[in-house]
């Protein structure tokens, strides 16, 4: 009979649980433990970024008979430490006279604004004012102003949140590195002796998606950045090396963070030389065949199998639910439950379709 099948058993406690988490947030029980999740979420989901890009670094080092993983960690840990510091040396002055120049960034835009005021008056025929549009920037900054001022102590708080986020990343990642491979045994206690083989393939597909996913995107990101970084030097645009770091960060976010990481290039340009955006475009639109047709295929391979329009409807829905972060998140939360479906479908084929 269908209402002794095991599935409908699942169904049922699953609505029974959705029915109870509603009644506890009406009842507002669950305020703590929201507060407990927004607290740990952005550690773990930096950590966890972390820990698959480092993790075979870690576990080629740890093979060794005379480094034991907690030393294989640290020496990673510092090995990072030392590049990052090296960088900074070595890039130091490149990076100081680029942000010195971001200062006369004002300047730039005052004399932009007022050539197209200029502009503006000879040829609008007296419809457009100079002085009114200049006397709107002003209110409008001298506004901005204000609400900057207004939300300092939201500031101060945003910038005390992210120093204890980058403080307690390192501890959360170490113990993720030093312990991970427990998670798997952990979870499969809670599986019969039946779905134990099942259980670990399935965590076995997700680890391995996820995986694919960070490492190949991160390798991506920093091809483009690279690329889009020696474009920008060969046109002798302004601030290069940070609009080349911005784009790297910015294409971690798939289709989309490309665009956003073009838009302050040009911006740039246009300053620089309006001629000069041109090119810039020319370098976006270079950059993103190199990645589509040569970088990514080779990267990914088959391993994702996501269709475009899939990731781009992913982004279109993530971006106003949960911002940059839902973006970023959006394709492998995307490929988790994708796996776990499929894994669902073939366990009960195996099992329960009898």
């Amino acid at each position: 009979m269908w209402i002794k099948h095991p599935y409908f058993k699942y169904v049922t406690g699953a609505v029974l649980f959705l029915i109870l988490v509603y009644f506890l947030e009406k009842l507002d029980f669950l305020d703590p433990v929201k507060t407990i999740f927004s607290t740990l979420f952005y550690p773990l989901l930096i950590a966890g970024f972390l820990f698959y890009i480092l993790r075979p670094v870690v576990n080629v080092l740890s093979r060794t008979r005379y480094l034991p993983k907690p030393a294989a960690i640290l020496l990673v840990f510092a090995a990072i430490g030392g590049v990052l510091y090296a960088a900074g040396r070595a890039l130091y002055e490149t990076i100081q006279k680029q942000i010195n120049n971001i200062s006369q960034l004002p300047d730039k835009v005052k004399k932009t604004a007022e050539e197209a005021s200029d502009t503006l008056e000879k040829n609008d025929m007296g419809m457009v004012s100079g002085a009114n549009i200049q006397q709107r920037v002003t209110e409008y900054f001298g506004g901005l102003t204000q609400q900057i001022g207004s939300h300092m102590s939201d500031i101060f708080s945003t910038i005390a949140g992210a120093a204890s986020v980058l403080v307690i990343v390192p501890f959360v990642l170490f113990f993720l590195l030093k312990d991970g491979h427990r998670l798997l045994p952990f979870l499969k206690k809670g599986l019969s002796e039946k779905l134990k083989p099942r259980g670990e393939k399935l965590l076995k597909d997700i680890d391995k998606t996820v995986s694919s996913y960070i490492v190949g995107q991160v390798t991506v990101a920093a091809i483009d950045g690279v690329l889009t970084y020696i474009g920008y030097v060969i046109i002798g645009l302004d601030f290069a090396l940070i609009l080349g770091l911005f784009t790297a960060f910015a294409c971690i976010v798939p289709f989309v963070g490309p665009v956003i990481g073009a838009v302050p290039a040009i911006g740039v340009a246009l300053m620089q030389e309006p001629s000069m955006a041109f090119y810039v475009v020319i370098i976006f639109v270079v950059v993103q065949q190199l990645e589509g047709n040569l970088v990514a295929p080779y990267v990914f391979g088959e391993k994702l199998n996501i269709h475009p329009l899939t990731v781009i409807l992913l982004l279109v829905v993530a971006a106003p639910l949960y911002g940059v972060v839902g973006m970023i998140i959006a394709v492998p939360t995307y490929t988790v439950i994708k796996v776990i479906l499929k894994h669902s479908y073939q366990t009960y084929q195996l099992y329960y379709s009898k």
